[in-house]
């Protein structure tokens, strides 16, 4: 049973109030034509009719009376009067409102009952089809997060096939040995009179059966494999496309944001805009929503002037504020431009001096370009009083921090008595990047394309070293150099007489050079955040998974950057310590990349495995510190792994922890007896205690 009866109804209603508030702000620049009227009155039908499925009376009854208010405009003709606009704009903010409070998971909702009925404290039943039936037959609309469950889950499939692979690779040694086993029994001589056939004989038929059907099901599987990850991976490129957004998504907002801080300052705008038809992940758009309101906003309250100051200037009395989306390679540009006064760059100096963020003999000196970086750090508002447009100094700030959250660019040109632009350069998608994998020699990492100038091959002897760190020319200029290993905190290769492959990084913080062991292509990587428990390096962004389920680190350039300048890193890597090696056994994903992330990071080689027979077959192949085992896997558990090591003469001198949600004193019990020598519950999880076992067990 769905345990949200509106989450189908929070999307169509969302989906239907954009339109509705588009389509009004359209009737006010326009006039009532009949066509717009007309569809508007279809919307409001339609989430009248969605609002009474769900029981939300209180929508039901706002959308009806948006209904009566549009009726009278149906043949059309002229502009609605400034107050019936108002009305059905009020009208659309409740709704808003209303539609907000079922975002709430404990919200308690008032509902309507059925015409004669007693009102009803329940919310109506899941088989209930939320949404008018003119709709369903040809509209599915799905949330972001499930998209991204689904993303999960086919990420997870992917690893888990990965997986299936390579136990297929088992009945390839199966029918080998059965091939075998034929062989040997075809050089024995069938005896017996011929009536009927020999053991040998049969034992012969039998292998032969045997291979052929191995043979048969080896190669049956293999594509039955190979067919389904194309299919996971078609639902995984499906689901992806499906997270981005059109851009245009953003405009009716941004419009009604200018129209009410127009009316509240007196001024006239017009509103433009273009090349909304790109699209980019939905958590982007989210971001850029909050910046842009903030700008189109300064862009009246600073901008554009008052009608009888525009008829001085000879301008129209109504301003412009445009809004442009353009495509740039892997990034999409939102500039948003208006036609008013410009930058008052004497009221910047002067708001830059009260707010003490340069001193006054310091700010008499300060150029254009200068006043505009510290207008863009924040803090400053050039307003002469607080308004409701502006005067609190942190338009920019929600825009400086957009840039950072979204690894953004942003820029500011400004012409006096022409207008003002901003600029915001954001990634298409925070999940999907594509990357420059890199080989460093102790691990794979991942480069986000974008930030990657060129790649060069580097003579050792080209680097130039000292003791603030390397340099090597670059396009006539000394840049940092720096190992990508040693950024990582780990040990790269010695002296060496061969060329390095080199990465040219560009970020906000400048341009260095990454010494690599060898490139190994590009790729689309699916990013996730990095786990909470482990504690962040200033040159990892966020973390991928490979074909077969290990996390990836997905580098962030600026730390990359700062790292190169700064010289971090081991200076002498000619005598690595060796790295203790540990076995992860558990069959959950994100468990596996926590300990993972923990364990490396913690100077520990890991290997993963995701079932207890992987384990065995991989602790019989080489030596281990330490295992690190779940209890609930499918097929083995941990209790009968480390049961299996216990009874094996080399694998017991390898210590054993589980780390299990299982926090029960029996199990706990249950395990020791077993022959684990610690036992950790996921419920009191913590990388510290980790580590401090781990280090107690091995060192």
């Amino acid at each position: 049973m769905n345990k949200d009866p509106y989450r189908y109804f929070r999307v169509e209603a969302r989906e239907l109030l954009e339109k509705l508030g588009s389509g009004v702000l359209e009737l006010e620049r326009s006039g009532a034509a009949a066509e717009t009227v007309a569809r508007l009155l279809r919307l409001a039908h339609t989430l009248k009719g969605a609002a009474r499925v769900v029981r939300q009376r209180e929508i039901a009854e706002s959308a009806h009376s948006l209904e009566d208010l549009l009726q009278p405009h149906r043949q059309g003709g002229g502009a609605l009067p400034g107050a019936g606009v108002a009305e059905l704009l009020r009208l659309l903010d409740a709704m808003r409102g209303r539609l907000a409070a079922l975002d709430e998971p404990q919200a308690v909702v008032p509902s309507a009952a059925p015409a004669g009925g007693a009102p009803s404290s329940q919310p109506p039943s899941a088989a209930a089809a939320p949404g008018a039936p003119e709709d369903q037959a040809d509209s599915l609309r799905v949330e972001v997060d499930d998209l991204d469950v689904l993303l999960a889950r086919s990420a997870e499939a992917g690893v888990r096939l990965g997986a299936l692979g390579k136990e297929a690779n088992a009945l390839d040694r199966l029918r080998r040995v059965a091939t075998t086993l034929a062989e040997a029994v075809g050089q024995v001589r069938p005896g017996g009179n011929g009536t009927r056939a020999s053991p040998a004989a049969r034992a012969l038929g039998f292998a032969e059966t045997l291979r052929t059907e191995l043979q048969r099901l080896q190669r049956t599987l293999a594509d039955g494999i190979e067919a389904v990850e194309r299919d996971v991976g078609a639902v995984r490129e499906a689901a992806e496309q499906m997270r981005l957004l059109p851009a245009s998504t953003l405009l009716p907002g941004l419009e009604r944001a200018l129209r009410d801080a127009a009316q509240a300052t007196g001024r006239e705008v017009r509103f433009e805009s273009a090349g909304g038809e790109h699209r980019l992940d939905a958590h982007v758009l989210g971001a850029v929503r909050d910046a842009l309101l903030h700008v189109v906003r300064n862009a009246v309250g600073h901008g554009i002037e008052l009608p009888e100051a525009r008829r001085a200037a000879r301008k129209p009395p109504a301003g412009r504020v445009e809004l442009r989306v353009e495509r740039r390679g892997p990034r999409v540009a939102f500039v948003c431009s208006d036609d008013g006064r410009g930058l008052d760059l004497e009221a910047i100096r002067r708001a830059a001096v009260r707010a003490r963020a340069v001193a006054e003999p310091e700010a008499a000196s300060c150029g254009p370009d200068e006043l505009v970086r510290l207008l863009l750090r924040g803090g400053l508002s050039t307003a002469e009083a607080v308004t409701e447009v502006s005067g609190r100094g942190v338009g920019l700030d929600v825009l400086r921090e957009t840039a950072a959250q979204l690894n953004a660019q942003v820029a500011v040109r400004s012409e006096p008595g022409r207008g003002t632009e901003f600029e915001l350069v954001v990634p298409v998608s925070l999940s999907s990047v594509p990357t420059l994998l890199a080989d460093t020699g102790a691990a794979v990492a991942a480069i986000p394309l974008d930030a990657v100038r060129c790649t060069l091959r580097v003579a050792d002897a080209e680097i130039a070293r000292s003791a603030d760190g390397d340099t090597l020319v670059f396009e006539g200029k000394g840049i940092p150099f720096l190992p990508l290993a040693h950024a990582l905190g780990r040990p790269a290769p010695a002296a060496r007489s061969r060329a390095w492959s080199a990465v040219v990084v560009q970020a906000a913080a400048g341009v260095a050079a990454l010494g690599v062991e060898r490139l190994l292509g590009t790729a689309n990587v699916v990013v996730r955040p990095l786990p909470a428990l482990v504690d962040p390096q200033p040159v990892v962004g966020a973390v991928a998974l490979d074909g077969e389920g290990n996390p990836q680190l997905v580098l962030d350039p600026d730390g990359l950057v700062r790292a190169a300048a700064q010289g971090e890193g081991p200076r002498d890597a000619r005598s690595p310590a060796p790295r203790p090696p540990v076995l992860i056994v558990d069959d959950s994903l994100t468990t596996r990349m926590l300990e993972q992330g923990i364990l490396e990071s913690a100077g520990y080689a890991v290997d993963l495995a995701t079932s207890g027979e992987e384990a065995l077959a991989k602790a019989r192949q080489r030596p281990y510190s330490l295992f690190i085992v779940d209890v609930e896997m499918p097929g083995m558990n941990g209790f009968e792994f480390i049961q299996s090591t216990r009874a094996d003469a080399e694998l017991r001198k390898t210590p054993a922890l589980l780390v299990t949600s299982l926090a029960g004193e029996a199990d706990r019990r249950r395990g020791l007896q077993a022959g684990a020598s610690a036992y950790i519950a996921k419920s009191e999880f913590d990388q510290g205690q980790l580590l401090e076992t781990i280090r107690g067990l091995i060192g």
